[in-house]
């Protein structure tokens, strides 16, 4: 009976813990093609292909750590124990996730500066 309770556990922490990267990534992605453009002043060609290319790191991250704190363990056979014990998974992925949009939000900012300081006319370069 432990093992059927611990699959349904499995059954519902996958499907949860999918949804909520690809909602995150879509999200993310969608929005940061703004700030790729921007970064790689309009060349369409490659900041479309940059930002696919952290959508894609970021989908082998994110579900490969999903996966990898898959394991449920349940000491006492009972829905209360696997109820809390998906609350847990899943709210740890979920602060997990919410990390890594940070992070990733980090790095566009950060590109967004990089061009801009790149943009701005060297003063010394004036005086040679």
């Amino acid at each position: 009976m432990e093992t059927t309770k611990i699959l349904i556990g499995y059954a519902v922490y996958l499907p949860v813990a999918l949804f909520l990267t690809f909602y995150v990534s879509k999200t993310l992605f969608k929005n940061s093609k703004v700030y790729m453009l921007d970064i790689f002043k309009g060349r369409e060609e490659i900041a479309f292909a940059t930002n696919k290319l952290f959508e894609t790191g970021f989908y082998l991250l994110n579900i490969g750590f999903a996966l990898r704190i898959m394991k449920i363990e349940i000491s006492v056979n009972d829905y209360r124990n696997i109820i809390e014990a998906l609350s847990s998974k899943i709210g740890g992925f979920s602060i997990y996730l919410g990390i890594m949009l940070f992070i990733n939000l980090y790095f566009f900012f950060r590109g967004k500066r990089k061009a801009k300081e790149s943009q701005r006319p060297n003063p010394f370069a004036a005086s040679m």
